[in-house]
């Protein structure tokens, strides 16, 4: 890890803007894509033309690009969707410590996001109010490939289904030309799923988002992925709602010299684990607390399984920042707008008070983040890349749309008239102030109302 030391120097590693991986193409990424499409496209111009030709060709297209871009992962020419007899078979194939923690993890899931719910309301006295509609269909990407992310689809249905979405679809790579993951197709049947698609990548948000000759088109694209399928996310809003732009992983964790450095060390390796480009940052006030949680991460990477990948994101992205007080490593961690906020202090909801950009907190040394991916409760999905400023986890709220509601009697209509009426031709709007005087005098040739 990178060790600083100061508040000003830790603002200027920690303050950033957001910035994608899209926005500085590699050389090998271009040769890449000079390879599959014939000339050396961008991410964005690739990922437009993958959007393009699904649009106008349907599954037709997807099938290509699957092919081109999966290779001998791809599946296997035949239908799209996963049958449910495979999502039955699935289950003779993951094991019953799974099935049952994966039910486990449900059931608190599904509790969180039922008290999140929000309710709709309305004032007579003032005749206004509120209610809350959950999107037709909700269309859930859940990542794949190489791995599995059962975890991913409890996060992602079940906000979908406590909002009420009528229909919820998945898309998930083929695993070994096949179909995706058992216990990604065990998770989807525990939370209720209504299909599933072995589709991934770019192809796959476009397929959902336009809809196909197999695949339905859906009202909101949800769930992370790789570079690519969160380009497509980014392009295909406003054709459909998206629920956010996810990258990769990070973890702020504030800890004072009380704070456990195999703790500290545990948690930091947990999150540069995810992937290289994982982002582990610490901050502390303690400079002996930094050289113990260095020897302790030297130890617990020597026995580590992902030792390489964890090493490199430490390497690449890993920094400690070592500052005067915990006010300013709270301002620190507002600045980076982390994903994940883990606060290991004497007083962690203190500090948990002044935080005001985090995708969640994570509280004392007995609430490690790994909680949050798996059993806590909220969502796993939340806000990275410093999106933490102006956006939240995922949640029952994505897949609701909030209408209005407006009802007045007589004397309400009397209370705003003469307001209404001055705004309107204030502005030159005449028909608008005529609509609500025309109310207010009964006019004699008005024809009789229909019974």
């Amino acid at each position: 890890m990178r060790i600083v030391r100061g508040y000003e120097a830790g603002k200027l590693l920690l303050n950033r803007r957001v910035a994608w991986p899209w926005e500085h193409p590699s050389s090998a990424m271009l040769d890449a894509n000079t390879r599959l499409f014939g000339k050396p496209l961008t991410p964005e111009a690739a990922v437009t033309q993958i959007l393009r030709d699904v649009k106008a060709n349907g599954d037709t297209s997807v099938w290509d690009y699957t092919r081109k871009l999966d290779g001998p992962h791809a599946p296997q020419i035949g239908a799209l969707e996963v049958p449910r007899e495979i999502w039955r078979d699935a289950r003779t194939q993951v094991s019953a410590k799974m099935f049952d923690a994966l039910t486990f993890a449900a059931e608190r899931v599904r509790a969180f996001h039922e008290s999140s719910m929000p309710r709709g309301w309305f004032d007579s006295k003032n005749g206004y109010g509120e209610t809350y509609i959950p999107v037709e269909r909700a269309g859930l990407y859940i990542p794949g490939g190489t791995a599995a992310y059962p975890s991913t689809v409890l996060m992602t249905v079940i906000p979908a289904r406590v909002a009420g979405v009528k229909e919820i679809i998945l898309c998930s790579p083929a695993r070994e030309g096949q179909w995706p993951h058992p216990a990604v197709l065990v998770a989807a049947d525990i939370v209720g799923a209504d299909r599933m698609f072995r589709i991934g990548g770019a192809q796959a948000i476009a397929a959902m988002a336009y809809g196909t000759q197999s695949v339905p088109r859906v009202d909101i694209v949800c769930g992370p992925g790789n570079m690519f399928v969160t380009l497509a996310k980014k392009l295909v809003w406003g054709d459909v709602a998206v629920d956010g732009l996810y990258g990769p992983t990070e973890t702020v964790l504030i800890a004072d010299e009380m704070a456990s450095p195999m703790f500290c060390a545990a948690d930091l390796l947990a999150q540069a684990e995810h992937d290289t480009f994982a982002s582990p940052i610490f901050v502390t006030t303690s400079a002996t607390l930094v050289d113990q949680v260095q020897a302790e991460l030297a130890k617990q990477l020597s026995t580590a399984p992902r030792r390489d990948i964890a090493q490199k994101s430490l390497d690449n992205n890993g920094i400690a920042v070592i500052v005067s007080t915990l006010d300013e490593a709270i301002d620190l961690a507002n600045l980076y707008a982390p994903e994940h906020l883990c606060i290991l202090t004497r007083q962690p909801w203190e500090l948990a008070q002044k935080a005001r950009n985090a995708g969640a907190v994570f509280l004392g040394e007995e609430t490690p983040e790994v909680l949050g991916d798996y059993t806590a409760g909220p969502s796993h999905v939340m806000p990275t890349g410093g999106t933490a400023r102006f956006s939240s986890p995922l949640g029952v709220r994505q897949f609701l749309k909030t209408t209005a509601l407006v009802a007045h009697d007589e004397a309400g209509l009397q209370r705003l008239a003469d307001a209404t009426v001055n705004i309107a031709e204030g502005e030159g709007l005449h028909g608008h102030a005529a609509a609500a005087q025309i109310r207010l005098k009964p006019v004699q040739s008005e024809a009789p109302r229909g019974r």
